[in-house]
């Protein structure tokens, strides 16, 4: 008899360990995929604070040859101080789907006014062949080349996190501990599928 009850007790602590290591594993990998996810959108903030800082200069080589301009001018600046608040709270908890809807589309509008901006620069020659602004357009060229690397890895690494977020058995723990779904970047607008137009 006391074997038996000895037996059963071993039995249930073996079952209770297992299932204890099996949710132990699966939070651990669903930390790691958040933090893998929250890094891919770090690297994306880097090279949006670059782009942020190259823009007052952008603004400043256009201001001299565009006096006609300002409206142009005034609306890059003020679609950047936008852009800049809302990569903030991104920054801050890249899995809020809100804050990263807002982002996307602060981004959108930088983007347009960014590209209206170089649109009209292409109508002064003497802007066009400015070293600085030359200079300014290679930067941010290379700039955008690296935010859309860096969108692709952290929508891979989203995409991962959510994959494995919604897997069962896996969604049992994730809604146990909140694991909330991540938001893509997603482009949505034609325009910005396009990209910024930097070269004359």
């Amino acid at each position: 008899m006391l074997i038996a009850v000895l037996i059963v007790l071993g039995v249930l602590f073996f079952g209770i360990l297992v299932v204890g290591l099996f949710i132990a594993g699966t939070y651990n990998s669903l930390v790691t995929l958040r933090n893998r996810f929250k890094n891919a959108f770090a690297q994306i903030d880097v090279q949006l604070k670059r782009r942020y800082d190259l823009i007052p200069n952008l603004v400043e080589t256009c201001k001299g040859y565009m006096k006609h301009e300002s409206a142009t001018l005034e609306a890059v600046v003020a679609a950047r101080g936008s852009a800049m608040t809302a990569s903030t709270r991104v920054a801050a908890n890249p899995a809020d789907p809100e804050a990263m809807k807002q982002l996307l589309a602060a981004e959108q509008t930088l983007g347009a006014g960014i590209g209206r901006l170089l649109a009209v620069a292409e109508s002064y020659p003497d802007l066009k062949a400015n070293q600085n602004m030359m200079s300014l357009q290679e930067e941010l060229t290379s700039t955008e080349n690296k935010i859309s690397f860096a969108r692709q890895a952290f929508n891979d690494a989203v995409t991962d996190y959510n994959t494995r977020r919604e897997t069962f058995p896996t969604n049992l723990i994730a809604g146990l501990f909140q694991f909330a779904a991540a938001e893509l970047w997603q482009v949505d607008s034609p325009e910005e599928r396009k990209g910024v137009r930097v070269s004359f």
